[in-house]
Formats: C-alpha cells, sequence, structure tokens
C-alpha cells in the first residue's frame, strides 16, 4: 500500500523535463544515446541512461505532437469556408 502511495505522489509531483524545450531535450537524448553506444558503464548506469532517455523522447515527442497538431489547426483554418473559392 505504500508503494502505491508513492506512485501516486511520485505522478503529481511536477516533472522537471516538462520546462525542456524541444532542442534540449533531443541534445539531451543524442547525449544519452551516445553514452550508451560508448558502452563501459556498469548495468546499473545504463539502465539508467536508458531511463533517462525514455523520459526526453517523451519530452520530445510531446513537443513534436503539439507542432503537428499547430499546423494541422493552421491548415484547417486555411482550407475553411470562403477559403476554396472554387
Amino acid at each position: 500500500m505504500a508503494e502505491q502511495q508513492e506512485q501516486r505522489q511520485d505522478a503529481a509531483a511536477p516533472n522537471p523535463d516538462d520546462a525542456l524545450g524541444y532542442e534540449h531535450a533531443r541534445d539531451a537524448l543524442l547525449d544519452v544515446v551516445r553514452q550508451l553506444e560508448n558502452g563501459g558503464t556498469s548495468l546499473e548506469e545504463s539502465l539508467a541512461l536508458w531511463e533517462r532517455g525514455e523520459q526526453l523522447a517523451k519530452v520530445c515527442q510531446r513537443w513534436l505532437d503539439g507542432a503537428r497538431a499547430r499546423l494541422d489547426a493552421a491548415l484547417a483554418a486555411e482550407e475553411g469556408p470562403g477559403a476554396g473559392g472554387e
């Protein structure tokens, strides 16, 4: 039961990665990938790097999803009533 409470508290806590911009998160993710590719880390360090990479990938995906939504909205506004002229 204490584990469930801890998980709920973690989920409710603000994620510092949410403040990262796309470019910063992407660059940090590339750094994590380079470290994993170079090897030489312990299993525990590798797992921590992988977890960090997953977090950063989610931040990047949220940015890309938001950009796609903005583009779709802009395109839909252009194609709105009266825009066709045909």
